[in-house]
């Protein structure tokens, strides 16, 4: 599978995409994309800048309405061939992915390829099911009824832990729904972003409707944010950065769609099954390296259950295999980057000078130590206002604190600014009920944490952001609702007229 794929041949066109052509980017700066696991570097690109960007937005401009008056019938029909084409190109982009992210190629496979394609699929039918009220009269003398409409231009910043996955979710739903879309990649992680849009262009969607920026935020991002013709933003990414992103797309008054950072609780109440949630907390904290916004990263466990759960993860943590992302037996890859591994890190070592490291807490040796590898790290002992429990950290750490009754747990599970995911652990239904009510958060599963599914949306609260992805619901996000009122009297005067007209009307 890898060995013909090779980077530099791939990409020798350049790294950005605009208007159904590769391109080399302008900003006079280049970017190098490093494999995560050994330190190679892969390839090295010139970045986007400004013109580039302007460029892309006039492309996708170009392109909207030929794009926004297709029928759905036929949207939803090039999005058929997409599906096609990834599931043919399925092994590539495994391999792309793992390559650039250092994530275990079992991921890549059996995890965000295949999530792809799902949404993919599912966005060629939705294409065709944009729906409105129904017609109907509603003053009496009128037919009222709402048309779905694309807004225009769309301009997306997706980030690096997930980037086939979050070009997906941002670019299926925005052209689905008939807007056109400049996407701005992580600039050491777009390769799949890439792919991805020639792939559409290989499945004969127009020239224009998907373009790829590759640059930083600062020489492309805000420039696209900030586009006069771009008529809606959309962001994934921290919500320090999501923050600033709402303030220039403000200030040109443009629709914003944000999805932030996490912290997601996962909350242990006294009656669950042990063995599941410790499985389940090992599984969601380490999952993508933990480099994920809705891994668990803050374990709440009611008393009872607190020192087996405890002892339970550390066990199960320390069967963990790291190792080569391209081994099929490797659980956990590198981190994406050395300088990201070391923020990881950074918040372990301030923890240590009041809270217990159970069980790694350490970069490896040996055959690993030219990665950016971070061992499977539990941390006990920490207080509920500590930096290691409130920030995000974005890596395979843990944090575990006890709770004694079951107000405390949901008052401790939502004692953050965050509110992206959560889970509740319990054989209790009125408990489980309690916990899905009570946590805010956009999504809350029962007795499992992580999976998503195509046909539900996601999206937080509070700091993780507002609007969604995934979802027949993700086309609020990328649709502007229109009312259309017929007067059905055909009467020159009507009634209303009276209150311009006063005594001189007569109906």
């Amino acid at each position: 599978m890898g060995d013909h794929f090779q980077v530099r041949d791939r990409f020798a066109s350049g790294a950005q995409f605009v208007d159904g052509r590769a391109r080399h980017g302008g900003s006079g700066r280049t970017q190098t994309v490093v494999n995560p696991a050994t330190g190679e570097e892969l390839l090295t690109y010139p970045t986007a800048g400004p013109d580039d960007v302007d460029d892309a937005v006039a492309a996708a401009h170009a392109a909207f309405p030929g794009w926004a008056g297709a029928t759905p019938a036929t949207r939803s029909d090039a999005l058929h061939r997409f599906a096609e084409i990834l599931a043919d190109q399925a092994p590539d982009f495994a391999y792309a992915e793992s390559l650039q992210c250092g994530k275990p190629i079992k991921l890549s496979t059996e995890f965000d390829v295949p999530g792809t394609l799902d949404n993919t699929a599912f966005f060629a039918g939705a294409a065709r099911r944009l729906e409105g009220a129904s017609a109907g009269e509603y003053s009496g003398d009128h037919t009222s009824y709402v048309r779905r409409e694309p807004i225009g231009v769309v301009g997306s910043v997706a980030p690096w832990n997930y980037p086939l996955q979050m070009a997906a979710w941002k670019i299926l739903p925005a052209i689905a729904a008939g807007n056109t879309i400049v996407l701005k990649p992580a600039e050491i992680t777009p390769l799949t972003s890439l792919m991805f849009a020639r792939a559409a262009q290989e499945a004969g969607l127009p020239d224009g409707v998907i373009n790829i920026v590759a640059g930083t935020g600062p020489g492309a991002g805000e420039h696209l944010v900030g586009h006069p013709d771009v008529a809606m933003v959309s962001f994934t990414g921290s919500t320090a950065v999501g923050r600033r992103v709402a303030g220039i797309a403000a200030a040109g008054a443009k629709r914003l769609h944000l999805e932030l950072g996490g912290k997601a609780p996962f909350v242990v109440f006294d009656d669950a099954d042990l063995e599941a949630a410790v499985h389940g907390a090992v599984a969601a904290s380490l999952i993508n390296g933990g480099q994920d916004c809705t891994a668990a990263t803050r374990a709440y466990v009611q008393r009872p259950l607190y020192d087996a759960f405890v002892s339970g993860v550390a066990d199960l943590m320390g069967t963990v295999r790291l190792g080569d992302p391209f081994d099929p037996a490797t659980d956990l890859g590198p981190l994406v980057s050395h300088a990201h591994r070391d923020r990881v890190a950074g918040f372990v070592e301030r923890a240590r000078g009041h809270a217990r490291v159970v069980t790694g807490g350490e970069a490896p040796g040996g055959d690993w130590s030219d990665g950016a590898y971070y061992r499977p790290t539990l941390v006990t002992g920490a207080a509920q206002d500590s930096e290691i429990v409130q920030s995000e950290i974005f890596g395979p750490v843990l944090t575990v604190l006890p709770f004694d009754t079951d107000d405390e747990g949901i008052r401790l599970a939502n004692d953050t600014p965050y509110g992206l995911a959560a889970s509740a652990w319990t054989r209790d239904v009125y408990r489980a009920g309690r916990a899905t009510r009570e946590i805010a958060a956009g999504c809350v599963w029962v007795n499992d944490h992580i999976p998503i599914i195509s046909e539900m949306p996601h999206g937080g609260f509070g700091a993780s952001g507002f609007g969604k992805d995934m979802s027949a619901y993700s086309f609020e996000e990328y649709t502007q609702v229109k009312h259309v009122m017929y007067d059905n009297t055909a009467v020159v005067r009507k009634d209303w007229h009276r209150t311009v007209f006063g005594d001189r009307h007569r109906p």
